[in-house]
């Protein structure tokens, strides 16, 4: 059990039978009245986030969690099988636990985060930023970088992003996991 005044960004607790990750916190004190934390809490099996306010003091039950790397081998139906770094044991995780899966390819190492108590897997987080190859794009025509005009190309992994009109086949993209972007051409 920790006190709501010890809640930080990345505390997982167990609240209403789901487990929540603090994603925002502020200590706040009124001039009237009791102090108390703001907090949003993001709910690991769906992704929701919600708004919550605690009362200093209140107990609430911590959970502890363990990030560990793994690396991801290959997909087997709609599961991924990935290796632990340390020990070499391999380990199924469906699809819906892993962040950014479609810019994932063979032999990248993820972030596996699994509840210490039980040992079951919370869900895996890829990084934020990873190269991909652009593996078909329609030409892109000399001079067209003034203006901000998209255009879908696709990656090595099969996924498909929407780059800038410069961007041709064979060149190697930054791409933000979290949110499916572009963000600059690698050199």
């Amino acid at each position: 059990m920790i006190n709501a005044q010890d809640i930080k960004n990345g505390t997982c607790i167990r609240m209403d039978g789901k487990l929540y990750f603090c994603i925002e916190f502020l200590h706040v004190k009124p001039g009237k009245g009791n102090t108390f934390m703001r907090t949003k809490l993001k709910d690991v099996v769906n992704g929701y986030v919600l708004e919550r306010r605690f009362n200093i003091g209140e107990k609430l039950e911590d959970v502890r969690v363990e990030r560990r790397p793994y690396q991801f081998l290959y997909k087997e139906g709609e599961e991924y099988i990935f290796m632990n770094q340390e020990t070499y044991e391999q380990l199924p995780i469906a699809k819906d636990l892993i962040t950014g899966v479609d810019f994932m390819k063979e032999e990248m190492i993820v972030e596996v985060v699994s509840d210490a108590s039980t040992e079951t897997i919370l869900y895996a987080e890829m990084p934020v930023k990873v190269e991909l190859e652009i593996t078909y794009t329609e030409p892109g025509i000399k001079g067209d970088t003034a203006t901000n005009t998209l255009k879908p190309a696709t990656v090595e992994t099969g996924a498909e992003v929407r780059v800038p009109l410069f961007i041709n086949t064979g060149d190697k993209i930054r791409v933000d996991t979290r949110t499916g972007e572009y963000v600059e051409r690698v050199r």
